[in-house]
C-alpha cells in the first residue's frame, strides 16, 4: 500500500497504476487508440487469411477428398494423366479424379481460378446446379460459380471467351466453398488445350475407401499415403488438410497479413514506449519520493511495466473490437461474403490478447529500466 498526492487514503498497487494513467487521460486515450488500431489490423488481416485457408480446406472437405496426389508444390505440379491407371486399382482408393488447376484472365478486370475436371468426377456431386446442366467431356463448355457469374453478368447459354477461345456457359452452380463459388469449371481436355498441357494434370484428388474396423483414421490415412507413393514413385500423396494449408496462395495471404500487422504493431509499441518514457520523465520527483520511502528498484520497474501492460491489454480489447467490426464489414460485402467469417475464431482472440500483453511488456521495458536507475537524491532534486 502507498500514499500519494491523490489523497491520504492508502492506494493499492493496481489503483496506483490506474491513477497514474488517468491523470494523463488524453495521452492515455491517444495511446490506446494507436495500439487498438494496430491490434485491429492484426485481428482483421489474420482473421481474413485464416478464413481464406479454411475455404481451401472446404474445397476438399465438401467433396470428400482425403488425399491429393502431386509432383511438386501447389502451383508447380504437372505429370501425366496416365498415372490414374495405376492409382485407381490400389486397395485403399475408392475414387480418383484428375485435376488441372490454373488462374485465368476472363476479362481485363476479372480473373478467376479455373478447374479442369472429368465429366464423371466425384467432385461434381458436391455442386448445386442453380441453372443449366453439367459440362460434357470434349465440348467447349464451362460452368460458372454463382459469384463469378454475377461479376461477369453471364447466364446459361452465353459465350465466354478465354485466351481467344469461345466457350458456352452450360451451368451456373453454387459450390461447397466460397472459392469455388468464384471459380470456373470446365472439361479437363478443354483446360489442357487452353493451357497447352495436353495429357497433363496438376494433381489427382483421391477419395479413400471407408476406414477398416479396428484401425484409426490417422493410421489408415498414413497407410494409404505409403501405398500410393510406393505405387507412384516420384509423386507425393498429401492429406487434404495439409494440401489446403501448404499452398502458395495461403502462404502469400498469411505472409501479407503478418507483415502488415507486424508493422502496425511495431508502431503501436513505439506509441506505448513514448507514452511511458514521457511519463517517467514527468514523474521523476514522484519516483524519487517512492525510492526515499523504501521502494526497491524492482518495485519501480514493476510499476512502470504494469502501466505499459495495462495500456497493451486495454488496447488489445479495443483492437479486437476494431478487427471484429472489419471482419463483419467484409462478411457483408458481396465480393468477400462467401470467404470471410463475421466473427474471429477464439484462438485468434487469445493470440491477440497475448500479443497485446507482449507489446506492453516490450514497450515498457526500457522506460521501466530507466526509472529504476534513479537514485532518491537525484530524483528529488529534479526540476
Amino acid at each position: 500500500m502507498v500514499k500519494s498526492q491523490f489523497g491520504t487514503r492508502p492506494l493499492s498497487f493496481t489503483s496506483f497504476v490506474w491513477k497514474n494513467l488517468w491523470r494523463r487521460r488524453v495521452r492515455t486515450l491517444l495511446t490506446l487508440c494507436g495500439i487498438g488500431m494496430a491490434l485491429g489490423v492484426f485481428v482483421g488481416l489474420v482473421g481474413f487469411s485464416s478464413a481464406f485457408e479454411n475455404e481451401w480446406l472446404r474445397i476438399y472437405s465438401s467433396s470428400g477428398t482425403d488425399i491429393s496426389v502431386i509432383q511438386g508444390t501447389f502451383l508447380n505440379s504437372s505429370f501425366n494423366e496416365s498415372v490414374g491407371a495405376t492409382l485407381l486399382p490400389l486397395p485403399a482408393v475408392e475414387k480418383a479424379t484428375p485435376v488441372l488447376f490454373n488462374m485465368m484472365d476472363l476479362t481485363t478486370d476479372v480473373n478467376a481460378l479455373a478447374f479442369g475436371w472429368k465429366a464423371d468426377s466425384y467432385e461434381l456431386g458436391s455442386m448445386q446446379i442453380l441453372s443449366g446442366r453439367p459440362f460434357r467431356d470434349g465440348h467447349p463448355e464451362v460452368m460458372l460459380g454463382d459469384l463469378l457469374a454475377g461479376d461477369l453478368k453471364k447466364k446459361v447459354g452465353d459465350s465466354l471467351v478465354i485466351l481467344g477461345s469461345p466457350l458456352t456457359v452450360c451451368a451456373i452452380y453454387h459450390g461447397g466453398s466460397g472459392l469455388l463459388a468464384a471459380a470456373i469449371i470446365m472439361p479437363l481436355d478443354q483446360l489442357q488445350e487452353l493451357s497447352s498441357m495436353q495429357a497433363k494434370v496438376s494433381n489427382f484428388d483421391v477419395r479413400l475407401r471407408p476406414v477398416p474396423a479396428g484401425e484409426s483414421e490417422g493410421h489408415y490415412l498414413k497407410r494409404a499415403q505409403a501405398q500410393i507413393e510406393a505405387a507412384l514413385p516420384g509423386l507425393h500423396a498429401v492429406p487434404a488438410a495439409e494440401r489446403a494449408h501448404n499452398n502458395q496462395y495461403v502462404h502469400l495471404a498469411h505472409a501479407s497479413a503478418l507483415g502488415t500487422s507486424s508493422i502496425a504493431l511495431l508502431i503501436g509499441i513505439f506509441g506505448i514506449a513514448n507514452t511511458m518514457a514521457m511519463s517517467v520523465f514527468e514523474r521523476t520527483r514522484e519516483i524519487g519520493i517512492l525510492r526515499a520511502l523504501g521502494w526497491k528498484r524492482s518495485q519501480v520497474m514493476i510499476l512502470i511495466e504494469m502501466e505499459a501492460v495495462f495500456l497493451g491489454i486495454a488496447g488489445g480489447f479495443m483492437g479486437i473490437a476494431f478487427g471484429s467490426c472489419a471482419l463483419r464489414l467484409l462478411a457483408s460485402l458481396p465480393q468477400t461474403a462467401s470467404i470471410v467469417a463475421p466473427f474471429p475464431p477464439p484462438l485468434l482472440l487469445a493470440e491477440s490478447l497475448g500479443v497485446s500483453i507482449l507489446a506492453g511488456l516490450l514497450a515498457g521495458a526500457l522506460p521501466a529500466w530507466h526509472a529504476a536507475q534513479f537514485s532518491p537524491v537525484e530524483a528529488l532534486g529534479h526540476d
